[in-house]
């Protein structure tokens, strides 16, 4: 009998800051991710009081071959005063999982991206020796750094280029709004659910327009 062949998860664990002036970049790395041909997760997708926050987030990184871990955000809290340890925190499952579990978590693949280079040795320097990318808090920068990684760890040759990408993003942006008013909801109203939904299915639309350009 045949051994059945399982087909490879696409899933991206993406652990980036949820603040409103990050938010850009965050856009951008998911309609990246997308665009791609992968699938981005965060702890956003769920809304469920019934489990325990950090359960959702082992559950996901389990599930996950690919993790995006931003660390830029991890600075003081202007209204707290104490710095924001979720990423890192996260980061630090997901390189657990790669180091100690099954043969399957080992094969884990991670893009750590920071604002500036060099500046997490100052804060978190056991990650030094590590290749971090930094975006310099630009979402143009941040679909170059995620695009080239995605290309090299996954070998798939049909991934458009970053400038490739960021003009589609270009044209999805302008299309965003046109698309809320269809869906009778306002773009700040959008959860991750909602926003990856739109953009996959335009993704979708918008290559099956090509497709037919190219064919008439």
């Amino acid at each position: 009998m045949a051994e059945k062949r399982v087909t490879p998860s696409k899933d991206v664990f993406v652990n980036c800051p949820f603040d409103p002036s990050y938010k850009p970049v965050f856009d951008a790395i998911i309609f990246c991710v997308s665009a791609a041909g992968f699938q981005p997760r965060c702890s956003l997708e769920f809304d469920d009081a019934s489990e325990i926050r950090i359960t959702k987030i082992l559950r996901m990184i389990g599930e996950c071959p690919y993790g995006i871990h931003d660390i830029s955000f991890s600075q003081l809290d202007p209204s707290s005063g104490l710095p924001r340890f979720n990423m890192p925190f996260e980061l630090g499952i997901f390189l657990g999982c790669k180091a100690f579990g099954s043969k399957i978590q080992k094969a884990k693949i991670a893009l750590v991206l920071d604002r500036e280079p060099y500046r997490y040795q100052k804060s978190l320097s056991d990650l030094s020796g590590m290749d971090i990318k930094y975006h310099a808090n630009d979402p143009t920068q941040a679909v170059g750094a995620v695009r080239q990684w995605i290309r090299v760890v996954s070998r798939r040759q049909d991934i458009p280029g970053p400038d490739s990408i960021w003009r589609l993003y270009e044209h999805f942006t302008r299309a965003l709004p046109r698309i809320c008013r269809i869906q009778r909801i306002r773009p700040e109203e959008l959860t991750f659910v909602d926003y990856a939904d739109i953009v996959n299915r335009w993704l979708r639309e918008s290559k099956r327009s090509r497709t037919a350009s190219i064919t008439k």
